[in-house]
């Protein structure tokens, strides 16, 4: 199993997105382990965006992640990266394919409303930063034999 970090961003919780993106991880099959409604501190989102620190958008970035609250989700399954990242759609909502949450949900370039992990290094990374020990949760539910099929060595 593998746990990934996904933000719903401020234009998700200010447009009432948040319910519907969440039933869409949680119908796929994947689990939600860790959930939380918080405001990110400059602090917080200057660790978070340090790699993107001497771009151009970082000001702008920061300033909007940090200017009303975020929910984040420490989701888990099987290959849970590629499949959020999938689920997400491409980056701009003007490029996004119908039936992503960008392409469902998004018009703008700069208002992309989710960010999730893109490896499991930057998920570890991640999930370090907005989730305390403690926050995530371990717990089977009943369902998981009829999302993975459990007949061979490993579940799929």
């Amino acid at each position: 199993m593998e746990t990934t970090l996904i933000i719903l961003k401020p234009d998700a919780v200010q447009r009432n997105l948040m319910g519907r993106i969440l039933t869409r991880f949680e119908e796929k099959g994947l689990q939600i382990v860790g959930c939380k409604l918080m405001r990110i501190s400059p602090e917080l989102a200057a660790e978070h965006y340090k790699d993107h620190a001497s771009k151009p958008f970082y000001p702008g970035l920061v300033r909007f992640m940090t200017g009303n609250p975020v929910l984040t989700m420490a989701v888990r399954g099987i290959g849970a990266i590629t499949i959020c990242r999938a689920m997400m759609g491409a980056t701009f909502g003007s490029k996004a394919a119908a039936g992503t949450i960008r392409g469902d949900f998004g018009v703008s370039n700069s208002y992309n409303l989710i960010h999730g992990s893109d490896s499991p290094e930057a998920a570890t990374r991640e999930l370090g930063l907005f989730f305390k020990a403690g926050d995530i949760l371990e717990y089977s539910r009943v369902g998981d034999s009829y999302v993975y099929d459990s007949t061979g060595s490993k579940p799929e």
